[in-house]
């Protein structure tokens, strides 16, 4: 009888909404082009070998399979890469910030503290690199339009990070769910001194929702719900507000 074989993916919703978001929007706040398709592969299978990698730092049992799974993952992706990088050297330049990037989870996992607010930000760091790369093969270049796409993406997911503890961990916490109100508060603010002041509208909803649902009892299953539906108010909005 044939063994059942389980496909391994990431099982963290948020990190999803991550992966994608800033790409999107990196993307359009350029130029798409087809090579914007064989990039977003390369870098939705290196997320894809990152969760098993991970997983076999975390756990001795079946290491095997999570680092053949993550392996797979990797080779599949540099396979894509390789062409990419043939035809545009530059990309090389996002390694350096990326490996850094990439060791601090890898810290955080050997040190059983996954949690930490500081390696959800560097996650988030993580994830707008792909949006920055995104934005330069669209034919973008560095300059304070980059810096403000990348800007508005790492403040709209670190609010993500304040809300979900807020409602979840330290939803006791009177003090955190402070802090989680004056960030979105600032997070609002802070589009008005960048090129695109109009870009504080895709922050109403989180501040809305963080002065609604922060410090109280939510079930995970309606947070889920209302993460989706903030990463899609912010990408349409963003994408009409920046075209």
């Amino acid at each position: 009888m044939m063994k059942k074989v389980h496909i391994v993916i990431p099982k963290e919703h948020g990190g999803w909404a991550m992966l994608s978001v800033p790409f999107i929007t990196g993307m359009f706040a350029a130029k798409p082009t087809l090579l914007h398709i064989p990039l977003f592969l390369a870098w939705l299978l290196l997320y894809m070998a990152s969760y098993p990698l991970l997983q076999s730092l975390k756990k001795a049992k079946n290491r095997g399979m999570w680092l053949s799974w993550g392996i797979g993952y990797a080779v599949a992706a540099a396979l894509i890469l390789i062409p990419l990088l043939i035809w545009n050297p530059w990309l090389a330049g996002f390694a350096p910030a990326l490996i850094v990037l990439v060791l601090v989870p890898v810290w955080h996992v050997r040190h059983k503290a996954e949690r930490a607010f500081l390696n959800d930000i560097c996650a988030i760091l993580l994830f707008c690199t792909g949006g920055a790369a995104a934005y330069m093969l669209g034919g973008g270049i560095w300059g304070r339009e980059l810096l403000d796409v990348m800007l508005y993406n790492v403040v709209y997911f670190t609010g993500t990070v304040f809300f979900v503890k807020s409602v979840f961990r330290e939803r006791k916490n009177k003090r955190w769910t402070m802090y989680s109100h004056m960030y979105h508060i600032i997070a609002l603010l802070l589009p008005l001194l960048t090129l695109n002041p109009w870009m504080f509208l895709p922050f109403l909803y989180p501040l809305a929702k963080t002065l609604i649902f922060s410090g109280k009892m939510v079930k995970p299953m309606k947070v889920g719900m209302m993460e989706i539906a903030g990463s899609v108010q912010f990408v349409v909005l963003t994408l009409l507000l920046l075209s």
